[in-house]
C-alpha cells in the first residue's frame, strides 16, 4: 500500500490532466493482457489486426513487460492539462540516452533471449529511441486516434465532475472516491497495492490526477520526486466507453420545464462545450446555441470558463440537479 501524506496546503496543488502517452501505455498493456483487461475486448478485436499489420516491433519490445514493468520515460507527468501527443513525444525524445538504455535493460532484466529491438537500446540508444518515437506515432494513429474523442470526453466529464464536487463540498472532493482501492481520510490518500505500507509525502510538489480510459481495473502511480507525483485511474463510467455510442436525452419533465431545445443543451453540458460544439452536437445555428446558453447562464444553470481562447460552458450545481436525470438513447 502507498500512503500519500498531504500537508494542509497540499490539496491546493492537486491538478488534473489527460495524457496521450498514459493512454498509449495503458492501451498497449490492455492489448496484450486480455485476461486482466477483458473490458476492452471490443476495442482489441478492432485494432489488434491493424496493429499487427503495422509491424511496430520496437514498440512491442519496449511494451513486452517480461518483468511486468514498462519504462518510466514513456509516461512523463504532463505539465499542462491537455497535452497533445507531439508535446509528450518531444519529452520522451528528450530523455537522457543513458536513462533510456538503463530503463529498457531493466525491463528485460533476467531474460536470456532479449529481442534485438530491445537490445539495440544498449548499443545505439539514439537510433532505437528515434524508431520508438516513430512507431508510437503510428500506434496512436491506428489504435487510439479513431477513439480519441471518446477517450477525451470521458476524461473531460471526470474532470468536470471533480471540479463541481470540489466547489460544492470542499477541496477534499478532488481526491475522495477516486477508486475502490483508494481511500481518503482528510490527511492522506491510501492506494491499495500489496501488503507493505510505503509512506510518501508530496513535499510541496503537487499531485497530478490522470483519468485514463484504458486504466481498466487498475490505479497506477508515479511517486518519484524527479518526475513528479501522479496517479492514473479509470474515470467515472469507463465501463461504458466501448459500448455503442449513446446520447443522453433530457427527460420529458425537463423538456416541459425548459423547452426541448434548451433542455437538450443543459443535458449536453455534463461535459464542457463551446458554443460551436453545442451547435454542432444538436444541429443548431450558432446564434441559436448562443441564445440558449446565455439564457441558461443567466438562470444560474450553466457557467462559462475559458480554456485557452475558447469559452466553454458547463452545468453548475443547480444545473446538475436539473439536468442530471436523463434518458439514454442508443444510436443504431
Amino acid at each position: 500500500m502507498i500512503r500519500l501524506e498531504f500537508a494542509p496546503a497540499d490539496l491546493a496543488g492537486v491538478r488534473f490532466a489527460h495524457s496521450p502517452m498514459a493512454e498509449v501505455v495503458a492501451s498497449g498493456v490492455a492489448l496484450t493482457a486480455p485476461d486482466r483487461y477483458w473490458m476492452y475486448a471490443a476495442w482489441r478485436a478492432q485494432v489488434a489486426p491493424v496493429v499487427a499489420a503495422s509491424r511496430l516491433t520496437t514498440f512491442a519490445a519496449v511494451m513486452a513487460r517480461p518483468n511486468r514493468w514498462v519504462p518510466d520515460f514513456l509516461t512523463p507527468v504532463p505539465t499542462m492539462a491537455r497535452p497533445l501527443l507531439r508535446d509528450e513525444l518531444a519529452q520522451v525524445a528528450a530523455t537522457p540516452l543513458d536513462q533510456v538504455a538503463y530503463e529498457v535493460a531493466y525491463a528485460w532484466r533476467g531474460v536470456t533471449a532479449v529481442p534485438p529491438e530491445a537490445a539495440r537500446f544498449g548499443t545505439d540508444p539514439a537510433g532505437a529511441l528515434a524508431v520508438l518515437v516513430h512507431e508510437i506515432r503510428r500506434y496512436f494513429a491506428v489504435a487510439l486516434a479513431p477513439y480519441w474523442a471518446r477517450l477525451r470526453a470521458a476524461a473531460e466529464a471526470e474532470i468536470a465532475h471533480r471540479g463541481r464536487a470540489a466547489i460544492e463540498h470542499g477541496p477534499g472532493a478532488l481526491v475522495r472516491d477516486l477508486h475502490p482501492t483508494v481511500t481518503w481520510n482528510a490527511s492522506a490518500l491510501s492506494i491499495g497495492q500489496g501488503g507493505d505500507v510505503a509512506d510518501v509525502g508530496l513535499d510541496g510538489n503537487g499531485l497530478t490526477l490522470l483519468p485514463s480510459g484504458f486504466a481498466g481495473p487498475k490505479v497506477l502511480t508515479v511517486m518519484e520526486p524527479a518526475r513528479g507525483r501522479a496517479l492514473w485511474y479509470p474515470p467515472r463510467g469507463h465501463g461504458a466507453l466501448w459500448e455503442s455510442p449513446a446520447r443522453a436525452e433530457p427527460t420529458a419533465a425537463l423538456a416541459a420545464l425548459l423547452g426541448p431545445t434548451r433542455a437538450a443543451v443543459l443535458t449536453l453540458l455534463d461535459v464542457p462545450h463551446s458554443t460551436g460544439e453545442v451547435a454542432s452536437a444538436l444541429g443548431l445555428a450558432a446564434a441559436t446555441a448562443s441564445h440558449h446558453l446565455t439564457t441558461l447562464r443567466d438562470a444560474g444553470l450553466v457557467a462559462g470558463s475559458r480554456t485557452g481562447r475558447r469559452l466553454r460552458y458547463l452545468r453548475t450545481g443547480l444545473g446538475e440537479q436539473l439536468g442530471g436525470a436523463t434518458v439514454v438513447s442508443r444510436r443504431s
